[in-house]
């Protein structure tokens, strides 16, 4: 018998109502012997429940007639006999029958369509793209620019959110000095002399009155912790100054230099350097050292600018300004902005205070000062 067993055959030779040929047949095919042992177990449970009900029918005296199952020989079997025929049928697997096909290939459609037949083409262009992006990397990271950047570290720095505080600095004030004799060689260089807050007698590298009826020591109207420049050379003169033949310089007023007033540089008054009214650092003075801040007499209020109450924005704008002697506002800086159109705004009204001026040994002087200018919406 070359074919396999229905189910409905298998059935029958489990029941015992099979002819001999298919018992044997289904003893023999592993096929037919596998689904005969799928089939048997659930007769078997069938056969166990059946006479499990018969026992109990037989307590309670209820008559019952034998029932008979036929179970395939693999169950009446011991436990290691079927783990011995897997064994053997691993080493010497049984000749099955030759798969008989029913079904019919059909033909369909190349699922790559254009592309179906340059699957060589596509991978070795796939190779290629991986190369050369592998070697745009390699090139890249050894470039010297690229890899300076990658050292270089950025260091973020919190920003400081606390309420602006103003601070008075202990630098030397602003001012200037020079002098001279109108003499034809430039000033000769030396030492500063004495600092003090007044003025008697200017200094002079060379002295014109060898006899003076009265001897004061010579002095420059500059604050006592000024950070002034030093030489270690015993005769007065301008400490910049390259020329060691002694000489006052081509100012006048007295003092040394080519400036006028009494002082040492190139400025104008009884102080060191380019400047005017006395001290040093050019310019005007700034607040300490015998020189008091200027006060608002005068105030006009800020505008806000339109971008800036679109934003609903506020906030505060420190200002640079000099006061001069009549206290009047001049060189007006921007020091921390906002921007949005309030720093102009800030400047303009700035423009329109008016001060008591800075005062120094009584008299009005330029002063360097901060303003802040609040924006606040209310």
């Amino acid at each position: 018998m070359s074919q396999h067993l229905s189910s409905q055959q298998i059935l029958e030779c489990l029941i015992g109502a099979g002819d001999p040929d298919r018992q044997r047949h289904a003893r023999e095919c592993a096929a037919c012997r596998a689904e005969m042992g799928s089939i048997a177990k659930p007769l078997a449970w069938f056969r166990a429940s059946v006479h499990y009900a018969g026992e109990r029918r037989a307590r309670f005296s209820f008559a019952t007639g034998p029932v008979f199952l036929l179970t395939p020989e693999s169950l009446d079997h011991a436990w290691y006999s079927n783990i011995i025929a897997a064994i053997k049928e691993a080493i010497h697997p049984p000749k099955l029958p030759p798969l008989e096909v029913t079904s019919k290939p059909v033909p369909v459609k190349e699922i790559w369509g254009f592309y179906g037949g340059q699957e060589k083409r596509a991978g070795v262009s796939s190779l290629l793209i991986h190369i050369a992006a592998i070697g745009l990397l390699f090139i890249i990271g050894a470039n010297k620019a690229v890899q300076q950047v990658v050292r270089e570290q950025i260091q973020l720095i919190a920003p400081d959110i606390a309420p602006y505080k103003p601070t008075v600095k202990k630098d030397p004030m602003g001012g200037g000095g020079g002098g001279g004799d109108r003499s034809p060689t430039p000033a000769s260089k030396g030492k500063l002399p004495k600092l003090s807050d007044k003025q008697f007698v200017p200094p002079m590298a060379v002295i014109r009155n060898p006899d003076p009826k009265l001897v004061m020591e010579p002095t420059l109207i500059i604050q006592p912790d000024a950070n002034i420049p030093k030489v270690n050379m015993d005769v007065l003169g301008d400490p910049l100054a390259k020329s060691m033949i002694p000489s006052n310089g081509p100012g006048s007023g007295a003092g040394i230099g080519s400036g006028s007033r009494g002082g040492v540089g190139s400025g104008n008054g009884a102080g060191f350097g380019p400047g005017f009214g006395g001290n040093m650092g050019g310019g005007a003075y700034r607040i300490g050292g015998g020189v008091s801040p200027p006060s608002v007499i005068f105030k006009v209020e800020p505008e806000y600018s339109e971008e800036a109450r679109k934003a609903k924005f506020q906030g505060t704008v420190v200002l640079f300004v000099v006061v001069d002697e009549k206290g009047n506002p001049r060189d007006l800086k921007v020091i921390r902005p906002l921007g949005l159109g309030l720093d102009q705004k800030a400047i303009e009204a700035v423009e329109k205070w008016r001060f008591k001026p800075g005062m120094k040994d009584g008299r009005a002087v330029p002063v360097q000062a901060t303003i802040e200018v609040n924006f606040r919406l209310l």
